[in-house]
């Protein structure tokens, strides 16, 4: 491992262990519309693994610093995981005692479960002056075209994609990378697989399509290759079908040391990268390194974070959306206290900054010094100019998101790639 990386393992180590650190965040201004708060409520808050908003003690930190603020409100905290949380979601809804909270992004709380008509509209919380900074792209996301707000968010990052650092200088394909920008070609990166395979890393990089987990990875690979998108600009069609992606396929299936994997999950792919076992992981981001960092004490190897390929202009990155949604179980009380529990937790900017840095991403308002001297977090910091169109709440969102990884496992077994592409839902 590099000294440059192994500094800023060290600085990372000392910031995780702050981050999961309690302590008292006092709002000084209770809100004075949310008078069923103060009474005794109990309500549920579920979340996905969002860096360390996956993690129950991390959680639990930041809501004991809420209780001691609101005493009256008791908050019942369960982490899900991408691979079964929908299931559990789904079969809560179907009994009647969905979750109070859900801390997740605007693809299921906006696109599917708002959409559905089973969230709360919190059009009043983006009336205060807090919500009057977050920046507008992410505001557009969390709006439904109904009008209706059913997400407030907290955090928001830009995904990208990384390189075994360390093999690539083994096998000489360093010289295809921008190592000051963490950019590169698709031609690059055709060469970089190329010489990799040569040197005897017959798997370079692996398109899994087990299921939808990290699957903003692989739309934005073949998106990136050849300047394709998902979706037209006014997020009302899929573009799948266009001649640019079609074309990046075809590479990805025909270019050797990269392979389609419908045995393989996300997961599976990032913990193959970690164990040497591939050159490169297509699903990858700041606080995925962070928990590899923290679980994986035999990660050994320097992990350099890359942009996707593209064949010009500049990179674009799949953005990612992190906050609350409420749903509408019927009773007053309970939606107030979840509602006093989002207010608290990013009005003030102590307690903002801490269920920011549990999450191991950006904010999305402006806020100074939240990774100051973190010289991990600023590598990352310099993704966030390519993020891209949020294109995750077009209409169709959750029947598209299946299709697409059910088209990439048809590929992988041999289906022409015309074919599988004229069956995407539309």
């Amino acid at each position: 491992m590099s000294k440059k990386r192994s500094v800023i393992y060290a600085v990372l180590a000392a910031t995780v262990v702050l981050a999961g650190c309690s302590g008292k965040e006092i709002l000084t201004d209770p809100v004075e519309t949310a008078e069923e708060a103060h009474q005794e409520q109990e309500i549920t808050l579920w979340t996905f693994p969002v860096g360390n908003w996956g993690n129950l003690t991390s959680v639990s930190g930041l809501i004991t610093s809420f209780q001691r603020e609101y005493p009256g409100i008791r908050v019942n905290v369960e982490c899900l995981t991408y691979d079964d949380g929908d299931e559990k979601i789904e079969e809560a809804i179907k009994k009647g005692n969905a979750p109070d909270l859900v801390f997740e992004g605007p693809e299921r709380l906006v696109a599917d479960w708002g959409a559905r008509g089973l969230l709360v509209d919190l059009s009043d919380l983006w009336d205060s002056d807090v919500a009057g900074g977050i920046y507008e792209n992410i505001r557009k996301a969390c709006r439904h075209s109904d009008g209706a707000y059913y997400e407030f968010p907290v955090c928001m990052t830009a995904h990208c994609m990384a390189i075994n650092y360390d093999l690539f200088q083994e096998a000489g394909a360093l010289q295809y990378i921008d190592q000051e920008t963490h950019s590169w070609t698709t031609e690059d990166f055709v060469k970089a697989v190329d010489v990799l395979y040569d040197y005897t890393q017959k798997r370079s990089g692996v398109i899994y399509c087990k299921n939808q987990g990290g699957d903003q990875g692989t739309r934005a690979l073949v998106n990136n290759l050849y300047g394709g998108t998902f979706t037209d600009e006014d997020h009302s069609v899929y573009t799948i079908d266009t001649e640019e992606n079609k074309k990046a396929l075809r590479l990805l299936k025909d270019l050797k040391g990269i392979e389609f994997d419908p045995d393989m999950s996300a997961k599976d792919e990032i913990t193959q990268f970690c164990n040497e076992e591939l050159a490169m992981t297509f699903c990858w981001n700041a606080s995925i390194e962070i928990t590899q960092i923290v679980n994986n004490p035999e990660l050994d190897f320097d992990i350099f974070p890359m942009t996707f390929p593209v064949s010009e202009g500049e990179p674009r990155l799949q953005g990612g959306i992190w906050g609350f949604g409420i749903f509408d179980n019927g009773d007053e009380g309970r939606i107030q206290a979840a509602k006093t529990l989002i207010r608290y937790m990013t009005e003030k900017d102590s307690s903002y900054k801490r269920a920011v840095l549990t999450s191991s991403f950006w904010p999305v308002r402006d806020m100074d010094e939240v990774y100051e001297n973190d010289l991990f977090m600023t590598e990352y910091s310099m993704f966030m100019q390519y993020m891209g169109d949020y294109y995750q709440i077009t209409p169709g969102w959750v029947e598209a998101r299946e299709g697409w990884w059910k088209m990439l496992q048809k590929i992988g077994a041999g289906e022409e790639i015309d074919k599988a592409v004229e069956d995407f839902p539309r």
